[in-house]
Protein backbone atom coordinates (compact mmCIF):
# COMPACT_ATOMS: atom_id res chain seq x y z
CA UNK A 1 0.00 0.00 0.00
CA UNK A 2 2.77 2.52 0.67
CA UNK A 3 3.65 2.38 -3.25
CA UNK A 4 0.30 3.20 -4.27
CA UNK A 5 -0.88 5.96 -5.80
CA UNK A 6 -3.64 6.95 -3.94
CA UNK A 7 -0.62 6.64 -0.56
CA UNK A 8 0.91 8.99 -2.78
CA UNK A 9 -1.58 11.17 -3.46
CA UNK A 10 -2.75 11.51 0.30
CA UNK A 11 0.99 11.93 1.53
CA UNK A 12 1.18 15.03 -1.26
CA UNK A 13 -1.84 16.55 0.26
CA UNK A 14 -1.30 16.19 3.80
CA UNK A 15 2.07 17.74 3.35
CA UNK A 16 0.77 20.97 1.49
CA UNK A 17 0.66 24.44 3.83
CA UNK A 18 -1.93 26.24 5.04
CA UNK A 19 -3.12 28.68 3.44
CA UNK A 20 -1.62 26.96 0.03
CA UNK A 21 -3.53 25.12 -2.84
CA UNK A 22 -2.34 22.55 -5.19
CA UNK A 23 -4.24 21.61 -8.55
CA UNK A 24 -5.72 18.18 -9.12
CA UNK A 25 -3.21 17.90 -12.28
CA UNK A 26 -0.12 19.13 -10.56
CA UNK A 27 -0.83 16.11 -8.10
CA UNK A 28 -0.83 13.86 -10.16
CA UNK A 29 2.23 14.70 -11.83
CA UNK A 30 4.47 14.49 -8.97
CA UNK A 31 3.26 10.97 -7.99
CA UNK A 32 3.93 9.53 -10.92
CA UNK A 33 0.84 9.67 -13.41
CA UNK A 34 0.41 13.07 -15.15
CA UNK A 35 -2.84 11.84 -16.82
CA UNK A 36 -4.98 11.18 -13.64
CA UNK A 37 -6.25 14.41 -12.45
CA UNK A 38 -9.61 13.00 -12.05
CA UNK A 39 -8.41 9.85 -10.30
CA UNK A 40 -7.18 12.52 -7.86
CA UNK A 41 -10.16 13.82 -7.63
CA UNK A 42 -11.76 10.75 -6.50
CA UNK A 43 -9.43 9.88 -4.56
CA UNK A 44 -10.34 13.12 -2.94
CA UNK A 45 -14.43 12.93 -2.94
CA UNK A 46 -14.23 9.71 -0.98
CA UNK A 47 -11.31 10.39 1.02
CA UNK A 48 -10.06 10.70 4.72
CA UNK A 49 -12.16 14.01 5.74
CA UNK A 50 -8.96 14.75 8.26
CA UNK A 51 -7.00 15.43 5.42
CA UNK A 52 -7.07 18.73 4.14
CA UNK A 53 -8.45 18.52 0.32
CA UNK A 54 -10.08 21.78 0.64
CA UNK A 55 -6.40 22.50 -0.66
CA UNK A 56 -7.04 20.82 -4.08
CA UNK A 57 -8.52 22.99 -6.51
CA UNK A 58 -8.91 22.61 -10.71
CA UNK A 59 -5.45 24.02 -12.66
CA UNK A 60 -7.62 27.32 -13.02
CA UNK A 61 -7.77 27.85 -9.11
CA UNK A 62 -11.84 26.69 -9.28
CA UNK A 63 -13.46 25.02 -6.83
CA UNK A 64 -15.01 21.53 -6.56
CA UNK A 65 -18.08 20.94 -7.13
CA UNK A 66 -18.18 17.18 -5.80
CA UNK A 67 -16.69 18.57 -2.56
CA UNK A 68 -18.58 17.52 0.40
CA UNK A 69 -21.63 20.42 1.03
CA UNK A 70 -20.06 21.84 -2.69
CA UNK A 71 -18.57 24.64 -3.89
CA UNK A 72 -19.59 27.09 -1.46
CA UNK A 73 -17.98 24.59 1.50
CA UNK A 74 -14.71 24.38 -0.44
CA UNK A 75 -14.92 28.31 -0.61
CA UNK A 76 -15.44 28.53 3.29
CA UNK A 77 -12.71 26.19 4.42
CA UNK A 78 -10.22 27.78 2.04
CA UNK A 79 -11.64 31.29 3.14
CA UNK A 80 -10.91 29.95 6.91
CA UNK A 81 -7.16 30.01 5.82
CA UNK A 82 -7.32 33.64 4.80
CA UNK A 83 -7.91 32.76 0.91
CA UNK A 84 -10.04 35.28 -1.01
CA UNK A 85 -11.92 34.78 -3.84
CA UNK A 86 -12.89 36.49 -7.66
CA UNK A 87 -16.32 35.99 -8.27
CA UNK A 88 -17.00 35.31 -12.32
CA UNK A 89 -20.06 34.09 -13.87
CA UNK A 90 -21.23 32.54 -10.38
CA UNK A 91 -18.24 30.68 -9.51
CA UNK A 92 -15.31 31.80 -7.56
CA UNK A 93 -11.87 31.79 -8.32
CA UNK A 94 -8.83 32.00 -6.15
CA UNK A 95 -5.37 33.52 -7.62
CA UNK A 96 -4.03 30.30 -8.87
CA UNK A 97 -0.35 32.13 -9.35
CA UNK A 98 0.21 33.35 -6.06
CA UNK A 99 -1.03 30.21 -4.09
CA UNK A 100 0.17 27.31 -5.96
CA UNK A 101 2.42 25.46 -3.74
CA UNK A 102 5.69 23.04 -4.77
CA UNK A 103 7.21 20.59 -2.19
CA UNK A 104 10.93 20.99 -2.31
CA UNK A 105 12.14 18.09 -4.03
Amino acid sequence: MCGSFGYKVKELVVSIPFGKVMTYGQIASLVGNARAARIVGGIAHYGDPDIPWHRVVNKKGGLASGYPGGRLAHKCHLESEGIEFIEHNDEYFLDIEQLLWWPKK
